[in-house]
C-alpha cells in the first residue's frame, strides 16, 4: 500500500492518501477544501489516479473537498449511508468494505462522536477520525453526538483492535503524527486505563468547550458533501478553496 499523511493547518486536519501500487488507484480520506490541489497534486507526483474520497463524518470544523475533486477528476464520494446525503455515491456501511485497487478499506460504525461516525481500517491501522484522538477523543457535544455512545464505540470496538494497530486521527492540535491502538489503551487520558463510563461522561459534561466557530457553514456545506457558503464571514475565509500553506507543501 502506497501511504502518505497530509496535514492542513487551519483546521489542524489530517488528510490521509492511500493508493495502490498494482492498479494505480487511489483514495483520500478526510480531504479538506483549502488543500484540494496539493492533495491531487500528491496523488498525481505518485503516479496514482484519484479514483474516491471517504468523509468519516459530517464534520464540523472544515468543509470536505470530496465535490471540488470529483468535479475535477471524477472521484466517487463515500460518506456514510446512515447520512442519506443526495450526493453521495457509494455509501458507508458497517463492516461492508470498501474496493480501491487492491486494497481493502474496513469501515467501523464508531458513533458518539457524530450519531453516524465511522473509523476505517486498512490492513495494520486505522483512520479513527475524531472518536480516537492521541490522548484525546472528539467533543460529543453537538452534531448529535453522546458521551456514552462513544465510550462504548471506542473501548468496545477500536480498543478490541490489536494493539500494535496503528492509530491515525482526523486531527492533532500538538504536532503529533500517530499512535496505537496499546497506546492509547494504557495512557489516554479521557478513555484508557481503568476509566469507567461513568466517570467519562461525568468529564465530558464538564469541558465547557466553546461553540465552533466554524460549525454554522461547515456542518451544511459537508451535507452538500462540500459547498463553501456564499456568506462567509471575512474572518473564515481562510476555509474557501484557495491553498493554506501547509508543513507538507
Amino acid at each position: 500500500m502506497i501511504f502518505r499523511q497530509l496535514f492542513e493547518p487551519v483546521s489542524s486536519t489530517y488528510t490521509y492518501l492511500l493508493g495502490c501500487a498494482d492498479s494505480g488507484e487511489a483514495v483520500l480520506i478526510d480531504p479538506v477544501m483549502p488543500a484540494w490541489e496539493r492533495d491531487l497534486q500528491a496523488v498525481n507526483d505518485l503516479g496514482l489516479r484519484l479514483v474516491m474520497t471517504v468523509d468519516t463524518h459530517i464534520h464540523a470544523d472544515h468543509i470536505t473537498s470530496a465535490s471540488l475533486l470529483k468535479r475535477e477528476v471524477g472521484s466517487r464520494i463515500a460518506v456514510p449511508a446512515l447520512d442519506s446525503l443526495p450526493c453521495t455515491d457509494v455509501g458507508i456501511e458497517d463492516g461492508v468494505p470498501l474496493h480501491v485497487g487492491g486494497l481493502w478499506l474496513d469501515p467501523m460504525h464508531t458513533p458518539g462522536h457524530t450519531d453516524n461516525h465511522f473509523a476505517i481500517g486498512a490492513g495494520d491501522r486505522v483512520f479513527t477520525g475524531d472518536a480516537l484522538l492521541i490522548d484525546g477523543c472528539g467533543r460529543t457535544d453537538f452534531q448529535s453526538g453522546d458521551a456514552r455512545t462513544l465510550y462504548e464505540s471506542v473501548r468496545g470496538r477500536l480498543f478490541a483492535l490489536p494493539g500494535e494497530t496503528l492509530v491515525y486521527p482526523a486531527h492533532d492540535y500538538q504536532g503529533r503524527w500517530v499512535s496505537s491502538i496499546a497506546q492509547e489503551k494504557q495512557r489516554n487520558p479521557r478513555l484508557g486505563g481503568d476509566r469507567t463510563i461513568e466517570s467519562f461522561v461525568e468529564l465530558m459534561a464538564k469541558l465547557d468547550l466553546p461553540y465552533p466557530k466554524f460549525i454554522d457553514y461547515a456542518v451544511p456545506g459537508n451535507r452538500a458533501c462540500g459547498v463553501c457558503p456564499p456568506d462567509l464571514p471575512d474572518a473564515l475565509r481562510v476555509y474557501r478553496p484557495q491553498m493554506a500553506e501547509s508543513p507538507q507543501g
